[in-house]
C-alpha cells in the first residue's frame, strides 16, 4: 500500500448540472455518493442515451442552489452504525425525506417539483423532473481528481483554476506536486479512510461543462480545449465503490495495488 494523499474536500450536487454543496463527510455506496445526484431534469427532445437537461444547454443551471429540506436525513443512510457492525444492506431515506428546494438566481425559493422551476429552466423545452437514490451520474459512481490537476491546467492556461469546474466528489490533495497522476490509478483500487475501497475504472473524459465557470456559468472554451489537446480529453478519474463506507475530510487515500 502506498499513501498517495489526503482528501481535501468532499462534494455531492443534489440535481444534476445545479450548484453542488461541500460536505465534511459523505456515505460513499455502491449506488454513489449519498445524496449526489438524486434529482435531474429530463427533455424528451435529447437524445435517448443522454435525455437530460444541464447547463450545457442552460448555464444558468449553475447558479440555481438546491439544498435539502432534511439535512439531517440527507446526511447519510439511516443504519450505518448498525449496518456496519452487522454486514448488513444500509438503509436509505425515502424519497420524500430527501426533497430539495431551489433557490434560483433571482432569490426566489421553489421546491423541486413545482412545476414553475420546470418552466424557468425549461427556456421553452417540456421538461420532467426524474428522481433516484440511485445517483444519476454521467458514468461510474463517484468520481475524483486531484488538486495537481486542476493547477497543472492553470499553468497551461496561464491562469488560476477553480477545481469546483470539475464538478468531481472527491478532490485529492496528493503528496506529489505532478498533476494528472490519478491516470496512473486505473485498473487499480484506492483505499479512502478506514474502510472505503474504490475500483478506478477510468479517465474521466470531459465535456463544455468544464468550460463553464462555477460561479457565474460563464463559458472559457480555451478549458476545453487544452484537456483535448494537450490530455487525451480527460482530466480526474471515475471509480466504483468496492466496499461502502464514510469518507471524511483529510481522508488518507491509499493506492493498493
Amino acid at each position: 500500500m502506498t499513501v498517495v494523499g489526503r482528501v481535501e474536500s468532499l462534494w455531492r450536487y443534489p440535481v444534476k448540472s445545479m450548484r453542488g454543496e461541500e460536505v465534511e463527510q459523505a456515505f460513499a455506496g455502491f449506488a454513489g455518493i449519498y445524496g449526489d445526484r438524486l434529482f435531474a431534469f429530463h427533455n424528451p427532445a435529447r437524445p435517448q442515451v443522454f435525455p437530460w437537461h444541464t447547463a450545457r444547454q442552460q448555464r444558468e443551471m449553475l447558479r440555481y442552489t438546491p439544498r435539502f429540506r432534511n439535512p439531517e436525513k440527507a446526511r447519510q443512510p439511516l443504519n450505518v452504525a448498525e449496518a456496519a457492525g452487522l454486514g448488513a444492506t444500509t438503509l436509505y431515506a425515502e424519497m420524500d425525506d430527501l426533497m430539495v428546494d431551489v433557490e434560483t438566481p433571482s432569490g426566489e425559493v421553489l421546491a423541486i417539483d413545482d412545476e414553475r422551476l420546470a418552466h424557468l429552466l425549461g427556456n421553452g423545452n417540456s421538461l420532467s423532473l426524474a428522481r433516484s437514490h440511485r445517483a444519476m451520474t454521467d458514468c461510474h459512481p463517484i468520481s475524483l481528481i486531484s488538486l495537481q490537476t486542476a493547477r497543472q491546467l492553470g499553468d497551461e492556461l496561464g491562469t488560476c483554476v477553480d477545481p469546483c469546474r470539475f464538478r468531481a466528489n472527491v478532490y485529492v490533495d496528493l503528496q506529489s506536486d505532478t498533476g494528472f497522476e490519478e491516470d496512473r490509478w486505473v485498473g487499480r483500487s484506492l483505499r479512502i479512510g478506514a474502510k472505503v475501497v474504490v475500483s478506478v475504472i477510468k479517465r474521466d473524459t470531459r465535456c463544455a461543462m468544464i468550460s463553464l465557470d462555477p460561479e457565474t456559468g460563464v463559458s472559457n472554451p480555451a478549458f476545453l480545449r487544452q484537456v483535448a489537446h494537450g490530455h487525451e480529453g480527460t482530466a480526474g478519474v471515475y471509480g466504483a465503490m468496492v466496499a461502502e463506507g464514510l469518507l471524511r475530510k483529510g481522508d488518507t487515500v491509499e493506492l493498493l495495488d
